[in-house]
Order: C-alpha cells, then sequence, then structure tokens
C-alpha cells in the first residue's frame, strides 16, 4: 500500500470496479440513472478533497479487462488523479487473509478482494452497485450503494 502525499481526509471511500463503470452502463432504467448521479456526486467529493479515495491492485486488475478502452482510461485517469491510497499487489498474502472469512459468506472472490482491500486500507465505506456484494455485513466498514451514500452524506 502506497499513500500519496495530499491532505488526509476524515472518511475514506473505496469505490468497486462496478460502481466505477456505472456511469457506461446503459440509462434507461431509473435506477441505474439514478446509481450513476450519486457515483458522479461522489467523484465531485472526490476531486474537490472532500473525500479520500482508495483504490487498489483489483480494480486495477479489473479495468484492464475491460474491453472499452475509452471506459479504461477514464476510470484508470481517474485512480490516477485523484487516489491518496493504493493497496498494492505487494499485499496479496494480507488480501487473502481478509478475504477468506468475507469468501465463506459466499461472496465472490474477486469481490472479497475488494471488501478485504477496503478493510485493509482502513476505509469508512465500500461503494458498490452490486446487490449481493452490499449483503455483506461488518462492524469495521459500512458497504453501501452510491445513491445511499448521498443520502446519509450530509
Amino acid at each position: 500500500m502506497h499513500r500519496r502525499k495530499r491532505k488526509v481526509m476524515a472518511l475514506k471511500v473505496y469505490l468497486d470496479s462496478c460502481c466505477y463503470n456505472r456511469p457506461f452502463d446503459t440509462q434507461t432504467q431509473l435506477r441505474i440513472t439514478m446509481e450513476t448521479q450519486a457515483k458522479l456526486m461522489i467523484q465531485e467529493f472526490v476531486s474537490s478533497g472532500n473525500i479520500e479515495l482508495v483504490s487498489s491492485f483489483v480494480v486495477a486488475y479489473e479495468q484492464s479487462r475491460n474491453p472499452f478502452q475509452e471506459r479504461k482510461e477514464s476510470i484508470i485517469n481517474f485512480i490516477k488523479r485523484y487516489a491518496t491510497v493504493i493497496v498494492d499487489s505487494d499485499k496479496i498474502r494480507e488480501i487473502r487473509d481478509l478475504a477468506g472469512p468475507v469468501m465463506e459468506t459466499g461472496i465472490k472472490r474477486l469481490d472479497a478482494y475488494h471488501i478485504a482491500c477496503a478493510l485493509y486500507a482502513g476505509c469508512n465505506c465500500l461503494l458498490s452497485v452490486d446487490d449481493r456484494l452490499l449483503k455483506y455485513r461488518t462492524e469495521k466498514m459500512q458497504l453501501m450503494n452510491p445513491i445511499d451514500f448521498i443520502k446519509s452524506w450530509r
């Protein structure tokens, strides 16, 4: 894990890959449109320095597999510019250890790795639009949909 030099914020937030990709989804369903708007507001909070963005090698891996070059570049560039903490792959042993109990609850491996990276980095919140992932509960961090995060942000 490395930390970029930037003022430390009180709120550390981790976005999983499906959250980053939400604005690129077809916007015909109301839920998708609302999640997109909430995610874009969160990006504004990050870019204005009101929220500390955390990312990881898991997000980088998933984006490397994104078949849409423009989307991939947009997401990677945002992370490069604004993430103050990135959990690197050199922490894979620690991440595997944290992800193990998460996977035992039925969460898929990469989703469990997202949770583990967010926990490892000390995040207050992990944001996702994946309903199955959001069912996971821990006392150490909140898992929220971007819409619920915006509602709670005051």
